[in-house]
């Protein structure tokens, strides 16, 4: 990693409100310190009351911590991504971001913090018909206000999240300050090689969400029961010859291949347990795992926006 950002990462995406300040709390203890946020997860004041309780009792200092938050999709305008970053801010309860990402290449009508917050994905949720209603903000315009945030000390790091290849290509040409880091799907069900590829070739550093493939979508209904990467063939053999779990193997391929992985649990055990990667596995082993590739994504606005908020938004396509 370019960064100094811990290759395993605590993923915050889904954990309860009522249980995430003690789930944090855990992480620090089992060894996390990177934690990867975001204003949509709706959870960002109790990870920022689990922080603040574990660096009170001595388990952290702010510095040995690396916390990543997100640009959500309605504050992609000039005039806002500074409000919607000291907002995340706040409710974390620091000073600044190591790391602040755009979420999605998408950009939404703005919502006012305070008439909901996070605002989600449609502009009226009470309307009869709710919708997601585009903003007419480019994406240069965006990032030319995440330079801001750089250069007026609230972010260490800036990156995007949830772009293709063009869109990184298209970045690189007007960026003043480089992006730092790629975050992107990505499992041996959709391995991204090249997109992984392009971006170390422009030295920016990738993160895989969902390195587990589909656990995290099965309470969404965006997954089927079938499509679980734990009990595939050549993830059990590499387990078996390592003494290792599935998910130990996903993870440490995920890591092999160089790139970051924010797993996320709301288990002690489990959080240790996604922690204990050092172990190497084969050529042959890492090769049988990627060809499990299936360009199978699970987290796709083109599949979800129309299911859900009633509006046709493909990225990908």
């Amino acid at each position: 990693m370019n960064t100094d950002m811990p290759a395993v990462g605590f993923g915050l995406w889904k954990i309860p409100l009522e249980d995430t300040a003690a789930t944090v709390l855990e992480a620090v203890k089992a060894g996390y310190r990177h934690f990867d946020s975001a204003a949509d997860y709706g959870n960002e004041g109790e990870t920022g009351k689990g922080l603040s309780q574990a660096m009170q009792e001595g388990l952290v200092t702010r510095e040995e911590l690396w916390i990543t938050s997100k640009l959500w999709n309605t504050f992609h305008a000039p005039d806002h991504v500074e409000e919607a970053c000291r907002q995340s801010l706040d409710d974390l309860k620091i000073d600044f971001f190591d790391l602040y990402l755009i979420h999605f290449p998408i950009a939404l009508e703005y919502v006012p913090i305070e008439t909901r917050y996070p605002p989600e994905w449609v502009y009226d949720p009470d309307a009869q018909n709710p919708v997601m209603i585009p903003a007419k903000v480019p994406l240069h315009a965006t990032w030319a206000a995440m330079e801001a945030l750089v250069e007026k000390g609230l972010v260490k790091n800036i990156g995007v999240c949830n772009y293709n290849s063009g869109l990184v290509h298209d970045l690189m040409a007007y960026a003043r300050i480089k992006p730092a880091m790629l975050q992107i799907e990505s499992h041996p069900y959709l391995t991204q090689e090249r997109l992984i590829r392009l971006a170390k070739d422009y030295g920016i550093d990738v993160t895989a969400f969902s390195p587990l493939g589909a656990q995290s979508y099965f309470e969404l209904d965006m997954a089927a029961e079938g499509e679980s990467l734990l009990g595939a063939a050549p993830v059990m053999v590499a387990a078996s010859a390592h003494g290792k779990t599935p998910a130990q193997v996903l993870l440490r391929w995920g890591i092999q291949r160089g790139t970051a992985i924010i797993p996320k649990t709301t288990k002690p055990d489990r959080m240790r347990e996604n922690l204990d990667l050092d172990f190497e596995l084969s050529q042959v082993e890492m090769a049988a795992i990627s060809s499990l590739n299936q360009n199978r994504r699970f987290n796709d606005p083109g599949t979800f926006t129309e299911a859900a908020f009633g509006t046709f938004h493909p990225i990908y396509d």
